[in-house]
């Protein structure tokens, strides 16, 4: 009886210093989680559109106005990686913008947009391109289904990888370091989570 007690102990013991470690891991991977299933984060917005969470997702499809609608982060990023899964049907004009030369005005001549825009006139930088920097070619299709945008901004290098595949791989110096935004457009867009790690 006592070296059943015993084993249960250790098995406990062993249980709970995997766990510590496994948070201590998650904790210290250096990801910070903008928004996720269970809260929408601390943004500011520029434009307005009807952003809200539904059934686990940051949720708009309606602009209060003619201007585009952005959620434009608090903090500005030089170095990093982001991590975003979102959801947009097929006549939702989206994106995520990164490096912005300012907060309070977003657009794509003084941000890096990586693209959310199946049904773009000129689809070289549509969905997967950074738009007026690096095309793509043939344009990948996000609507209908969860998918998976990983960015990365080192340098002059920015990469796009869209669903595991690398859609955007180029060098440019036009913007440094700045926030980033998530856009509304048009049509159904959801966002799901989005996180940010400073490299």
């Amino acid at each position: 009886m006592r070296y059943r007690s015993f084993i249960l102990a250790a098995g406990f013991l062993i249980g709970a210093v995997a766990f510590q470690s496994g948070r201590a891991a998650s904790a210290e991977d250096g990801w910070i989680t903008l928004l996720d299933s269970t809260h929408k984060g601390d943004w500011s917005e520029v434009g307005k559109a009807n952003w809200e969470m539904k059934d686990g997702a940051l949720t708009a499809d309606k602009l209060d106005g003619k201007d585009l609608a952005y959620l434009v982060s608090k903090d500005s990023y030089k170095d990093f990686q982001i991590r975003a899964e979102f959801w947009v049907d097929d006549a939702a004009n989206s994106g995520i913008f990164i490096r912005c030369d300012k907060s309070d005005a977003i657009d794509s001549k003084i941000c890096y947009e990586v693209n959310v825009f199946d049904k773009r006139p000129d689809p070289k930088y549509g969905t997967g391109a950074i738009v007026d920097v690096s095309k793509v070619d043939p344009m990948p299709k996000a609507g209908g289904k969860w998918n998976t945008y990983e960015i990365t901004a080192k340098g002059p290098h920015l990469t796009v990888v869209l669903n595991g595949e690398k859609t955007a791989d180029v060098d440019d110096s036009t913007h440094a370091s700045g926030p980033i935004a998530l856009q509304y457009g048009s049509g159904v867009v959801k966002f799901r989570k989005v996180q940010i790690k400073p490299l």
